[in-house]
This record gives C-alpha cells, sequence and structure tokens, in this order.
C-alpha cells in the first residue's frame, strides 16, 4: 500500500495507537501500516494525535485591533462596543482581511482549522462583511470559516439592521446572528428573536445569537429561542452563545429553562476567557464571575462547547488562538475537574464543537477529511494541562505547520540535562 503521508504510531483521544494512512485529502486507513510506503511520514509515537481544534464562537472583523482608536479603559463589555463602534467606520476592508488573515495564521499554527465568526453587519458600508468573505475565500484551502451575520446594536435598535443583516446574508453569510439583550426593551428583544428565527427558516440557516450576556437574572431570551426553535422546525441547527445571565437566574426558573434547550436542541456556547473578564463588573463582593450553568446543561443532555470570542480587540487585551488555552479556562471556571470531566474539556473544542457548527467529514476516521493535529501530550487531559506544542497540523491531507518540542535544557548537578513536563513514562529524559 501506498499513501501519500502516514502518521505513524499515534494515540488517538480514545487512548488507540494507530498509523493514520492519508491519500489526497482523506484519511485512507487507520491500522497497522509498518510495512506501507508514503511520500512523507510523521513520527507520532507516544504523542496524541487529535482532530483539528474548533472554534464555534469568534469575532474576526475586530481582530488584533487592540488599542485601535484607544483602549478599552474600563474594561467593559459595553465600553467595548462603543469602542468598536468607532473603529468600524475607519476601518478599511484591506486592514480587517490583514488582520484576519494574521489571526488565521496563528490558528493553523496551534491546530484550529474551523472557525464560525461572527461578522457586524450594523453599518451600511457593510466592509466587515465584505472583507471576511475574502478572507474566507483565500483561507479555504486550510482553513474552513463560517461567517454569521451579526447585528452587533441589534436587529431594531440600528436603524438598518434587518434590511443589512439580509443583505449580508444574501452577499455569502452563513447563518443568522442577533444580540436581542443589546435591543432597547425586553419586548423588543422577544421579538428580533422571533423575526431571526423566521429568517433562518425561510432561507434553511442556522441561527446563532448572543444571548443573554449579561449579569441581569431577568434576560430571559434563550427561553424564546428555544421556543421558537420548537415552534419552527429548527432543532439541531440553533446556538445559544453566552448565556451569561444564567450564572444570576433562580434555580426554579433554571430547572424549567433546561429542560425546554435539551427539548429544543439547542446548543449552548460558553466563552470562559471572555466572560470571567467582562461580567461582574458592576460587583463588589461576592462577585459573579459570568460562565453560565455548564455542568448542569450537560447532565440535561444539552450539547455546550467552549468558544474563544475575542483575541486582542476593544473587548479583550490578550489572546493566542489557542483553542486549549479556552478549554483550560472553562475546566477552572466550570469546576470541571473529574477525570471524565476533563477529558470533556478536550472534546468541547473538538468533536463537540465540530458537531455543533456542523463541520462536514470531520474526525478520525476512514473517509473522512485528513486534518488532525499531533501534539507533544500523552491524552486529552494532558493536553489541557500543558497546552503543547503542536508538532505538526495536517490540513486537507497536507502538513501546513510543524513546531519542535517544548523540552527544557538543565544544568543541575545529579540532575538530567534535559526535563519535560509530561506526566507519561520517560518524562525525565537524558
Amino acid at each position: 500500500m501506498n499513501f501519500d503521508l502516514i502518521v505513524r504510531g499515534g494515540t488517538l483521544p480514545d487512548g488507540t495507537v494507530t498509523d493514520i494512512g492519508i491519500r489526497g485529502d482523506r484519511i485512507a486507513a487507520l491500522d497497522d501500516l509498518s510495512q506501507a510506503d508514503a511520500a512523507e511520514t510523521v513520527d507520532a509515537s507516544g504523542d496524541l494525535v487529535s482532530p483539528p481544534f474548533v472554534d464555534p464562537h469568534f469575532h474576526m472583523d475586530a481582530t488584533l485591533s487592540y488599542g485601535l482608536p484607544r483602549l478599552n479603559e474600563s474594561g467593559t463589555l459595553l465600553e467595548g462596543i462603543a469602542l468598536w463602534g468607532e473603529l468600524r467606520e475607519i476601518a478599511t476592508v484591506d486592514e480587517m482581511v490583514d488582520r484576519a488573515l494574521r489571526y488565521c495564521d496563528w490558528a493553523v499554527s496551534l491546530g484550529l482549522l474551523t472557525i464560525r465568526t461572527h461578522v457586524d453587519t450594523t453599518p451600511d458600508h457593510l466592509r466587515g462583511v465584505e472583507a471576511m468573505l475574502e478572507v474566507k475565500r483565500r483561507v479555504s484551502p486550510y482553513l474552513d470559516v463560517q461567517l454569521v451575520a451579526f447585528p452587533q446594536d441589534g436587529l431594531f435598535r440600528a436603524p438598518n439592521g434587518e434590511a443589512n443583516l439580509v443583505r449580508a446574508l444574501d452577499m455569502g453569510c452563513d447563518v443568522v446572528g442577533g444580540i436581542p439583550h443589546f435591543e432597547r426593551t425586553m419586548e423588543d428583544g422577544r421579538a428580533s428573536v422571533v423575526r431571526l428565527c423566521e429568517i433562518a427558516a425561510e432561507r434553511g440557516l442556522p441561527v446563532d445569537l448572543h444571548c443573554d450576556e449579561t449579569d441581569d437574572p431577568m434576560s430571559r431570551h434563550i427561553e424564546t429561542l428555544a421556543a421558537e426553535t420548537i415552534r419552527r422546525g429548527l432543532q439541531g441547527r440553533v446556538v445559544g452563545s453566552h448565556l451569561t445571565s444564567m450564572h444570576s437566574m433562580d434555580n426554579y426558573y433554571v430547572s424549567k429553562l433546561l429542560p425546554l434547550m435539551a427539548e429544543a436542541q439547542v446548543a449552548a456556547i460558553p466563552n470562559p476567557i471572555i466572560n470571567i473578564t467582562l461580567q461582574g463588573r458592576h460587583d463588589t463582593y461576592p462577585k459573579r464571575r459570568g460562565l453560565t450553568r455548564v455542568r448542569e446543561m450537560r447532565a440535561e443532555g444539552i450539547a455546550v462547547g467552549w468558544g474563544q470570542d475575542c483575541v486582542r480587540d476593544p473587548w479583550y487585551s490578550l489572546g493566542t488562538g489557542d483553542m486549549l488555552d479556552v478549554a483550560f479556562m472553562g475546566l477552572h471556571v466550570a469546576q470541571m475537574t473529574a477525570p471524565g470531566e476533563m477529558v470533556a474539556c478536550f472534546e468541547m473544542v473538538t468533536d463537540t464543537n465540530a458537531a455543533i457548527v456542523g463541520a462536514q467529514d470531520y474526525g478520525l476516521r476512514v473517509g473522512a477529511m485528513a486534518s488532525l493535529v499531533v501534539l507533544d501530550a500523552g491524552d486529552p487531559v494532558e493536553a489541557v494541562r500543558l497546552r503543547p506544542a503542536r508538532l505538526a497540523v495536517v490540513s486537507k491531507g497536507r502538513i501546513v505547520s510543524r513546531q519542535p518540542r517544548g523540552d527544557a535544557t538543565l544544568d543541575l548537578p545529579g540532575r538530567p540535562d534535559r526535563v519535560r513536563c509530561r506526566h507519561t513514562p520517560g518524562h525525565l529524559t537524558k
């Protein structure tokens, strides 16, 4: 047997040790391929081989714009929105394309090969939509991008909110977005959810709403979203992102809400790095930390995945694009420290997110797209713990990135000359 590429001896997330044979852009074999030849080989012995990382919630039109046109001095969500409102009027298409492409380079180097990004449709010029469509076209050979038409200032609050959203969908955006809690009234928020679901049903599109990203426990638009999902037959195509108001809600109300979400098959995307930073800004102590009820939703059978949201933009000054950073923060804030929960945190940036965004031909199986990541880790929990080097990133059958191991050299009397932080056998090596 001959292959274009063989990844030899890797450990899959479920613990299986196998070779992976690739022909063209497809996985052709998972087996002992020691007798097979390949044009190129990657030695993954003792290393974790994972399907690529998936980010289901990002803002690529704003990424890498930190400090433009000024800093978010308060660090709040509302100042970030206001600041972005200034920037989007002066940013050019070329500038947004350049920033987004640089971020995509980061993403690929980290094994992040699918991104769902929200694109602001508020301004009539729609330069952000034009820019992100161009980025999607350019990166398509190696990175899959989904565009959410997102009326940042509100479907009804912005003068041409609905008209511009429809224009963006006509231009090629893939998903219907919204932000009901940012409308002027609770009733306008409710009405926006109804209208957005109606548009999605008419066009056969998914829905992904920024929903209840607030500390206000009375912001309950997720209830309307779940009900409209059932009413319009959108089950399995709808996402509620953030859902931070749920951490402040009455427990009895939540006990009614979660079964409704499960019945509607509405997925949830918390963004732990960003919401731990933005929420609770009006609190003294005790201070709410802004993460939705992840463990409770998972126990109810609701699909929950971790999202990145922001990297060096008006809302967040840090970030690397590493989905393992997101899983690491989510594990801590959600207190998901049992062994199975830690494994789940890894799955929440790979398989779960892929299912939520409807990624095609995803996974480590024969016939799937030949996209994978070789990590300097022994298993998923170690990957979350270390956020290790991506030794090789394969996208659609081609190695697109390599990185050396994260070993350190030592000069200590009587100790090894090289140290690794891995907990697998041989973590101290001569």
